[in-house]
């Protein structure tokens, strides 16, 4: 996020620095990140935008400004969503035919048809190993919704470089290993920051990037009492099932969404295989309270459960004896929608709550906050009349109090990643 927002704001001529934490680009959340590009989402705002930004992922280059270099490659593999009644096709489908997003319908048949080695049976809710019902024969039989043109980012810390690369050409500067520990304020808004090692840089718009540690450098602002989202750390885990037990050249080709058992899987780069979460009640949350304290070593409780639910799920898997992943951190908002806005503190804007599935929606970000900014700070009252932007290749118009911090979380989405 904060490299794509570097990169329109640099090229929309301002200067631009950027402070990290980390000691290198993206190696924070986005290097746990499965880099999923889908459209699943349960507002027309969500499709809207993942459907723009896939776009952008498609031409990545064109995006970047150069067709040199090592660039992360768009994987268009399709994505099959199992039906669930918590996100039932007429939650979405309607979305979908509005934004023009192309998708098949599959009923059970065409699905275990479709898709080798699949179990096709119904055994919702998800349950954990050790309850005797997750063993249970299926209640009934699912179908699917397959959306043929979403698929993955190879490499989504190469994604973020790019990005930072492409900044740096136009003027953006990079400070790695140093963080903010005070903004400053100066006249009733910011006037810059102050670094770990007193560095002090003055600025009259700073913009809050900082994924899980973002509630912290909304504290140092004193911004965010006027918020009615909330915002909480999340730590996750995204395990790899690598190509021998993932059933080889029968492996799963296509993403799926498996919210019926609680998880989602993504075939990798090399024949092996993702496999994540969708926050089902079975398995309790790992909230944290302190980023940075945040155990980073994948556990055998949680790898087993969600590789047996992708074995349950195809026959072609197995589930190996050595835990093998990646952990991350999600910054999760209260209806799982992030916020991309100003705040009560003049020239301090934010791009927080991602809740883990904004990703995918990294090129578009980067354009809504540039034209946020550019609006705000011409006089415009973004709360009162919210910048509307259209999307380049779809000629969509977003309405982006969609992403506003002021909007009551209600009972619209689906309280997963999903969205």
């Amino acid at each position: 996020m904060g490299t794509s927002i570097a990169l329109e704001l640099a090229k929309s001529g301002y200067r631009v620095r950027v402070v990290d934490k980390g000691r290198a680009i993206g190696h924070g959340s986005t290097s746990a990140s499965s880099a999923v590009v889908r459209f699943n989402f349960s507002t027309w705002s969500g499709v809207a935008t993942a459907w723009e930004s896939r776009f952008h992922w498609e031409n990545w280059a064109e995006h970047l400004g150069t067709d040199s270099g090592n660039l992360a490659e768009y994987v268009r593999c399709g994505l099959v969503f199992l039906d669930v009644d918590v996100a039932p096709r007429s939650l979405y489908l309607p979305l979908f035919d509005d934004v023009g997003v192309p998708y098949e319908q599959w009923d059970a048949d065409r699905l275990a048809e479709e898709v080798s080695g699949v179990d096709n049976g119904r055994y919702w809710p998800p349950k954990r190993l050790e309850d005797p019902r997750f063993w249970d024969d299926a209640a009934d039989r699912l179908g699917a919704v397959h959306t043929p043109d979403a698929g993955y980012v190879s490499d989504p810390q190469l994604a973020a470089a790019n990005l930072a690369e492409a900044a740096a050409r136009h003027g953006a500067t990079f400070l790695l290993g140093k963080a903010v520990v005070e903004v400053v304020r100066r006249g009733g808004r910011v006037g810059g920051v102050v670094l770990d090692d007193g560095t002090r840089i003055d600025a009259d718009i700073v913009v809050n990037a900082a994924g899980p540690w973002s509630g912290r450098v909304n504290q140092l602002a004193g911004a965010g009492g006027d918020f009615a989202v909330s915002l909480r750390p999340l730590r996750q885990e995204v395990h790899h099932i690598p190509p021998a037990a993932a059933g080889g050249a029968r492996a799963p080709r296509a993403m799926f969404a498996d919210v019926d058992l609680g998880i989602y899987a993504r075939p990798e780069v090399g024949g092996g295989v993702l496999v994540g979460g969708t926050e089902p009640e079975c398995d309790p949350f790992q909230w944290a309270e302190d980023p940075d304290a945040v155990d980073l070593h994948v556990t055998s409780d949680l790898f087993n459960a969600q590789v047996t639910r992708a074995a349950r799920r195809f026959s072609q898997v197995a589930v190996p004896n050595r835990p093998r992943g990646v952990v991350g951190v999600y910054d999760v908002s209260d209806d799982w929608i992030p916020v991309y806005d100003k705040t009560d503190v003049p020239g301090f804007y934010v791009a927080i709550g991602t809740s883990g599935n904004q990703f995918k929606n990294a090129p578009l970000v980067g354009k809504f906050m540039a034209a946020i900014i550019e609006y705000c700070e011409l006089g415009g009252d973004h709360d009162a009349e919210p910048v509307t932007f259209t999307g380049t290749y779809c000629g969509h118009r977003i309405d982006l109090s969609a992403f506003s911090r002021l909007r009551r979380a209600g009972g619209h989405t689906t309280g997963t990643v999903m969205g």
